[in-house]
């Protein structure tokens, strides 16, 4: 035991720094893992029992899995930003430079994709189109970011989680923006009208079609999400 060549950092940023990526990767596990159980497991199920089954599992199941799908998507892009904006800060100290137009561009650039995305989906387009369209404008904004931060100083992690971040506050705002609300009116309808053996208004399957493609949309992102998380800091692609 005492060869155990045991030496934890003691110092504050260090502790803090490991703290926040601890709690984002569990919260971000939780998040992405509900994302694909979603997508690949309850949503197909349900569209194959029948109405009355539908409508008897709704409301117990979306509404404890919404509970944990939208907050750990929450502490996710919080702890996330909060461990990346320490890191951009350590590098516009080393760069003699500021961070501010950094985390300002990140916002900027990111809400506006959001907003750009929200006007897709309420559009109704069809999938494949949003798809494309989605794939153009993500891209664009990751560019855009890319351009505006390319002061030298800059590091790879800095940049890479710039975009994987960027591209998980687009999810958050997707999740609270779109799919918890259409949800959130889904389990009321299944817990009232539709346990009286109502149909759907149109006006809420309408809705309710657009935040599936929302999900969709959220499920293809987390691809390249995880992709400039995992480039961070094991394969180099910008900066220095």
């Amino acid at each position: 035991m005492a060869s155990i060549p045991f030496s934890p950092a003691t110092n504050a940023a260090a502790i803090l720094d490991i703290v926040l990526r601890w709690i984002h990767f569990v919260a971000g596990i939780t998040w992405i893992g509900l994302l694909y159980f979603f997508n690949l497991v309850s949503t197909p199920l349900l569209q194959e029992v029948s109405a009355p089954t539908r409508v008897a599992v709704i409301p117990p199941l979306m509404s404890r899995a919404m509970w944990w799908f939208r907050w750990s998507a929450v502490v996710t892009v919080l702890a996330g930003i909060a461990y990346w904006m320490r890191i951009g800060g350590t590098d516009a100290r080393n760069g003699s430079a500021s961070p501010g137009f950094l985390f300002m561009t990140f916002f900027v650039v990111w809400v506006l994709a959001f907003i750009f995305q929200m006007g897709l989906f309420m559009a109704g387009m069809k999938t494949a189109v949003v798809a494309i369209a989605e794939t153009i404008l993500i891209a664009a904004a990751a560019l855009i970011f890319l351009g505006l931060n390319n002061h030298g100083w800059e590091s790879n992690r800095t940049l890479c989680i710039g975009v994987g971040g960027g591209i998980g506050l687009v999810m958050l705002l997707n999740v609270w923006g779109l799919v918890w609300r259409a949800n959130k009116k889904i389990i009321r309808w299944a817990e009232g009208a539709g346990a009286r053996g109502e149909a759907m208004p149109p006006e809420l399957a309408s809705f309710a079609a657009k935040a599936q493609v929302a999900a969709r949309v959220n499920f293809g992102l987390s691809f390249p999400l995880l992709f400039f998380m995992a480039a961070a800091s094991h394969f180099p692609l910008f900066g220095r």
